[in-house]
């Protein structure tokens, strides 16, 4: 069974005290803390085996290289992709996505083509695009919204024009916590030869991924959202495409040869992979999908559906609370039961490449707004009792506008936050709102 009091102990920054209280992390979609299991791994490497990887013939940069490239091999294994020459390590979700659209503008589109993304995207997702569009003339479009914050997926057939050159879309909101069904964009998309990537950095940490169920071409994610360390992340590629793609930057492991008159490129994954790369934090990295998948990525999204569904119902009852998108048909334990009561590992998975998703609308994350009042105000009285919200428009700007406001409050869950902490955030709320009116 999911045991949140045990797995607390994973993660001693969950212990301190913040301001004379107690800390309530509900600031996950921002980072995630990380259990000691990462920090012994990577302290245990730059104690052990410190040595640059692919460059050596002695025996730490061997193992060095082999610590890295098992950690690929993790990844594959994570995202169920083909080979490991589709894992392509990178600083981080914006970085994957800026290499995308850098690379594939530059090869594959001309002045007019169209790109398509959607109105509920990260800045990571929309300014790279704009600054292709800036340089090559290029058209960036936006699938648009529903007021409940639901994607018209009912219009996507009229926004993939014969301009279209690709598509990109986030997997999860990290405003609304909407989980898009990508797998069926991918597959009108491919229906007209459209390439598809899939921004999974609010997904990734809640939910199972199968990149060739989902059917998407390119998938960027973030090591420090799933319990990984800052500085680290992920761009699956299909083989196909990252063959056709130039390299993103020049340098050292990116070259099979250098000369004065020509340089040739190294295999992939290699060729996108120019410079040392971090390779303590791929360890990092590998390490932490092995403590979330040792939990059951359908085990952390049960345990924390029920925290927003518990969530959600706390704060519906303040008054002139606006919660932006709520948690549809949420599950609850039996009655008189508890979050440890739930049947998680008889959760069926359904297909499409969301095995996790579980049939929610939802997924980490609930922001709302309280009439009166402003969210920057709520997130520093809230921090004053311990609790850490985020504040502000998220880095998703043109959502938050869309929505009619231009800031909320956010809380965001993760695998080891509990239903007293949801608790403590209601009853905060209920006693710094009156304070701000």
């Amino acid at each position: 069974m999911y045991n949140v009091d045990i797995i607390r102990g994973d993660f001693p920054i969950l212990q301190r005290e913040v301001h004379g209280r107690k800390l309530v992390y509900l600031d996950n979609a921002a980072t995630t803390q990380k259990p000691l299991a990462v920090l012994d791994a990577m302290r245990n490497e730059y104690l052990n085996v410190n040595a640059n990887v692919h460059r050596g013939v002695h025996y730490l940069s061997q193992q060095a290289t082999e610590l890295h490239e098992a950690a690929r091999e993790r990844v594959r294994q994570f995202l169920n992709a083909r080979k490991t020459e589709e894992i392509i390590f990178t600083r981080g979700t914006t970085e994957a996505i800026n290499l995308v659209a850098a690379t594939f503008c530059a090869s594959q589109m001309k002045a007019g083509d169209e790109v398509l993304v959607t109105d509920m995207e990260h800045h990571s997702n929309i300014v790279p695009w704009q600054m292709q569009a800036l340089q090559r003339g290029i058209v960036v479009r936006h699938l648009p919204i529903t007021d409940e914050g639901d994607l018209r997926i009912d219009l996507l057939d009229e926004y993939l024009t014969e301009r279209t050159r690709i598509v990109s879309l986030t997997h999860v909101s990290n405003v609304l916590g909407t989980v898009n069904p990508v797998a069926e964009v991918v597959a009108r998309a491919h229906a007209r030869g459209i390439p598809v990537l899939v921004d999974a950095a609010q997904s990734a940490p809640h939910m199972a991924i199968d990149v060739q169920q989902m059917g998407c071409d390119f998938l960027a994610l973030s090591g420090h959202k799933m319990y990984g360390p800052t500085g680290v992340g992920v761009l699956y590629g299909r083989e196909e495409w990252l063959d056709r793609l130039p390299p993103y930057q020049g340098g050292g492991e990116m070259i099979s040869s250098v000369s004065w008159e020509k340089t040739t490129y190294n295999e992939l994954p290699f060729k996108f992979e120019a410079g040392t790369p971090d390779y303590v934090a791929t360890h990092g990295l590998a390490t932490a999908i092995d403590y979330i998948t040792a939990l059951g990525l359908d085990n952390i999204h049960a345990h924390e559906q029920l925290l927003l569904s518990r969530c959600a119902e706390q704060l519906s009852q303040i008054d002139g609370l606006r919660i932006l998108k709520a948690l549809q048909a949420p599950p609850s334990p039996p009655e008189g039961g508890t979050i440890d009561s739930m049947p998680h590992k008889t959760i069926v998975p359904p297909s499409g490449g969301e095995r996790g998703a579980w049939g929610a609308s939802v997924s980490g994350v609930l922001s709302f707004v309280v009439e009166g009042t402003h969210p920057l105000d709520i997130g520093t009285l809230l921090d004053q009792l311990g609790i850490a919200v985020r504040t502000g428009h998220h880095c998703a700007q043109p959502l938050v506008e869309r929505m009619g406001l231009t800031s909320t409050v956010r809380a965001s869950f993760a695998l080891y936050n509990t239903i007293d902490e949801v608790d403590a955030l209601a009853n905060a709320l209920h006693r710094v709102i009156p304070m701000l009116r």
